[in-house]
This record gives C-alpha cells, structure tokens and sequence, in this order.
C-alpha cells in the first residue's frame, strides 16, 4: 500500500479484559527519490520498482504478518531537500527508506536515519562516500563510482587516446566524483585531457561550457552529471563540433537523456549496471511491473524492486525489525531478488553482480555494446 498524504503512523488498538493495547498494525517504509528536476524520470523509476516490490509482498502477507505502507517524498536530487525529506520520514515512523537516488542526497540524508535507528538501502548511489563514510545503517544494491570510473577512463584511454578529449561535471557528488574518477584513470593511462572544467544544473542554455569545448576543439566528452543537463549540452555542442563523441555514466538510462539530445544523442556511449530484465529470476517480475503499472521496468526499476527484496528478506531472518539485528542479518546472508542472489560485504556495498556494462544509444534507444 502506498500512502502519498503523511499522515501519523496507524495503529490498531485491541481489548484484551478490559485493557487497551496499542498494537503496532503497519510496517512503514520510506521511498526517497527525485520525483521532480532533471532527474525525475529515474526517480520514477526507482519509486515504481520500490512501491512494485511493497505491493507484491503485501499479496503475501507483507512483512513478520503485517502490511507494509510505503511513503512516497520527493528530494528533487538537492541535499537541503533530502535533509528535509529524512526528517519526515523519521517523523512518520518508517523502519527502512528505499532511496535516496542521488548521491548527494544519500551522502546528506544517511546520518539523520542512521541517528533515527533507520535502515537505508539504495539503489541507485553510486559515490563510493555513500558506503566508505556511511553509518552501519547505509547499503546498496548497485555498483560504485570507482568502478564505474576506472573502466570509463580505460576505455577513452584505449578507443580515443590520441582524441583531443574534455572531462566535464556538475560539481555535485555523484557527477564530480564520477569525473575525477574517470580523469584519474585516464591520466594513468597516459592520457591528458584538455579541458576538466564544471557546468552549472538545471541550465536552459549551457554556452560558457559550450564554448570551452569549441575554442578547443574536442573530439571526445565524458560528462559526469544528470540527463538533461547532458542531453542539452551535447545538443548544443554538437552545433559547431557535428563530430562529437560523447561518453557517460549511469544516469543516461533515461529516455529523458534522448528527449532532450535528440537526435544528438546517436552513438552516445555510457555505463550503466546490467540490465536486470534479462535475468531469468526477473521474468515474472517485469511483466507483472508491465501489466499492472503500465510501466517499462527499465534502468533503476529492478535496482528498487531489489533493495526491497533483500530488506524483507533480512526482516524475515531476523525476525525483527530492529536495526542491529537487520543490518546482522543484511551482512551475514545471502538474498534471492530479481537482481540475482545477492549478499553486502562490511561496507554495505552489494556483492554478487556484475559493476557497470557499456551501453550505446540507437536510434530507437540503447543497446548493451556488444
């Protein structure tokens, strides 16, 4: 069940000769995510896996015999946002928040649920802080961005080392981290970039930075940032330099990023974790997201579905819901999701899948490479 107007935590209260007892009826969930901004549609992607997966188990009994209720706010992917997000999510009681997607977000919000005894499992985060200087409350089910990094900066190293190449950000976490990451490796390959150098978000025109990569004639473009932005930038760059190659990182999986590129956007590089649909353990799951939501269940989708799963999982193994005993549970076990079978070392990183594949965009959408 999905609660979208906050209202105080529900209760049951039972007679039992003559006493009145304050029982405890519903298990409160949290769904943290941008569901406005130039993230939005990968926040909506992660809200329809996270409410999928809570609909689904409440079919079978919910959680320790109780319905779960999901609450549903919106962090706009700003940390001042999500700081406020979390706080009413510690007021409405929940015992877990599926989210945040942003890193930035994650990275502001974790020590206000880790205070509140609050588990966090996201499944998007992919700054390596998230986990490294995250609490014993904080996971995730998706990969980390010096993976992601190392294997970008390879890989312009490797196809487009002899390229006039610019590595661009938007200074917030994730994007920044994601830049540094891939301009580390690249440099270690041997390879200088010409241009590393920050946007500013949610722009309608991005010429200061357009003109940094005409004035110096770039070939290649890693961006480190959210879809729109990037969609934008490229359309414009690609005005005065038609060749440009652009390359990216997970926040692509967004046919938002093809909305606003257009037809820019062929041949575009990017990273992203596998793609869940493809797994076996996942076919009755996303043609029940198809059917019953109207929804593709791609990109973030099954990530949420995933975090879900493994939550009620080490809810059930535990036998609890208290904290402690959950993250004991989450760090000792393994999980059965349509991620796979999954576990999370001492860090709370995932383990049991594969980090990031590289995808490229067609026309009609992208495509594993193969």
């Amino acid at each position: 069940m999905k609660k979208k107007i906050l209202l105080p935590m529900a209760v049951a209260v039972v007679f039992t000769f003559g006493v009145i007892t304050a029982v405890k009826a519903e298990i409160f969930v949290g769904i943290a995510s941008p569901l406005s901004g130039s993230a939005q549609t990968t926040g909506e992607q992660q809200e329809i896996g996270v409410q999928a997966a809570v609909d689904h188990l409440n079919k079978m009994g919910g959680v320790l015999g109780q319905e779960i209720i999901s609450i549903s706010m919106d962090d706009a992917c700003e940390t001042r946002q999500a700081k406020a997000v979390a706080r009413q999510l510690v007021n409405e009681g929940v015992v877990f928040v599926a989210g945040h997607l942003c890193s930035g977000c994650s990275l502001a919000a974790s020590k206000i649920y880790e205070d509140a005894g609050i588990l966090m499992i996201s499944p998007a985060s992919t700054n390596p802080k998230v986990t490294d200087e995250g609490g014993p409350n904080v996971f995730r089910v998706i990969g980390r961005d010096d993976q992601q990094g190392t294997i970008a900066g390879n890989f312009l190293a490797d196809k487009y080392g002899a390229a006039n190449i610019a590595i661009i950000h938007d200074g917030e976490a994730y994007g920044r981290g994601l830049a540094e990451f891939t301009k580390l490796q690249l440099n270690k390959q041997g390879v200088q970039e010409l241009v590393f150098a920050k946007y500013i978000r949610d722009q309608k025109d991005y010429q200061s930075i357009v003109g940094k990569l005409v004035e110096n004639k770039i070939d290649v473009l890693y961006a480190g940032g959210y879809e729109a932005d990037i969609g934008i930038i490229l359309r414009q760059a690609k005005k005065e330099l038609p060749d440009l190659q652009l390359v990216s990182g997970d926040s692509l999986v967004s046919p938002d990023f093809q909305l606003y590129a257009g037809e820019a956007s062929e041949g575009t590089y990017f990273t992203f974790a596998p793609d869940m649909r493809l797994n076996p353990e996942a076919e009755e799951v996303v043609a029940a997201i198809r059917e019953e939501y109207g929804f593709e269940p791609e990109g973030y989708t099954l990530y949420g579905y995933g975090a879900v799963q493994a939550w009620a999982q080490a809810v059930n193994k535990a036998n609890s819901l208290d904290l402690k005993d959950v993250t004991e549970a989450l760090k000792s076990g393994t999980f059965d999701t349509v991620l796979g079978t999954i576990g999370f070392d001492e860090k709370g990183d995932v383990t049991g899948i594969s980090s990031f594949v590289w995808n490229v965009f067609e026309k009609q959408g992208y495509v594993p490479v193969q």
